[in-house]
């Protein structure tokens, strides 16, 4: 294993991204993949050496592009056809297995399925109720296979609603975009940009693997009362409030709203010893607003 710790990102979006900035600036050597050459080339210009990469474009030398890594984190989604890392390069992490020290993959709660407002924490069965949510329970078995199969240390990071700069309920109002879409007793949770790399650093510090964690905060809320808050903190009026059955949805975001939980984050506080930054999306709302983001 090279002396400098060394993260390669399968699909440097938001997320990934982030972490790997946070990493980066504490002398970590990053890599990894986007989906397409201009990204690529963007990425280098920050100092992230990165390839193209889909199902139809795996990395034409992996054994370079892998080579003295120490950490993995996936981020690509999976698709009709299952997972593309999966696919295209398990092999090759377990052909590394004895010198990773860990690998993440980012999961979503959607593989929960719908629990009527009930709480759930990650030893609950999985019960998926969308297509994404089935096909992310088949991405996280494949995965955890790399560790059962091979000793890829694998850890399954199941994400809520994701927020951050540039991503949020302040944006969505500036933008024209809001609604408060009212359906009774509909909540969601979430989870801040910030916290999300904290957690995984923090799991990184303490490695499990085969564990699975929530990534959210302690806060689940009806998406309407986000949108009020948001506009309160805009000094704007919100804007009026539809029934869901009147809403004019996306089958997309439709399908949102077919899932009703109550996330439980008590593991990565107990394990990982994590202090969310933004417990709640008051927290987090009113300090992207201050910095203007």
């Amino acid at each position: 294993m090279s002396e400098t710790p060394t993260l390669f990102c399968f699909g440097l979006g938001y997320c990934a991204t982030d972490l790997s900035r946070r990493l980066a600036a504490k002398g970590w050597s990053i890599r990894g993949t986007s989906r397409s050459e201009e990204a690529c080339e963007n990425l280098a210009a920050q100092g992230i050496q990165a390839w193209p990469f889909d199902r139809d474009r795996p990395l034409a030398d992996p054994a370079a592009a892998l080579d003295g890594v120490s950490h993995i984190l996936s981020s690509v989604p999976p698709d009709d056809a299952g997972d593309a890392v999966i696919d295209q390069h398990g092999g090759d992490m377990a052909a590394l297995s004895g010198s990773l020290a860990w690998v993440g993959y980012l999961s979503t709660t959607g593989v929960y399925g719908d629990r009527g407002g009930q709480a759930v924490d990650e030893t609950a069965d999985l019960h998926p109720t969308t297509i994404r949510g089935e096909r992310r329970v088949a991405a996280e078995r494949a995965w955890c296979g790399l560790w059962r199969d091979h000793g890829v240390p694998v850890h399954l990071f199941r994400l809520a609603g994701i927020y951050g700069p540039g991503r949020n309920a302040l944006a969505t109002v500036k933008g024209g975009q809001a609604r408060r879409i009212v359906k009774p007793g509909q909540i969601f949770s979430r989870i801040h940009l910030d916290d999300i790399s904290t957690i995984l650093e923090a799991s990184m510090a303490r490695p499990n693997p085969g564990a699975a964690y929530n990534l959210c905060d302690d806060e689940a809320a009806p998406p309407q009362d986000v949108i009020a808050f948001a506009c309160e903190l805009l000094g704007l009026d919100p804007p009026p409030e539809i029934p869901f059955e009147d809403a004019d949805l996306s089958d997309m975001a439709r399908s949102f709203y077919a899932e009703n939980k109550r996330v439980s984050n008590a593991r990565i506080k107990r394990e990982l010893g994590v202090t969310l930054a933004y417990p709640d999306y008051q927290a987090g709302l009113r300090a992207l607003h201050q910095a203007g983001a």
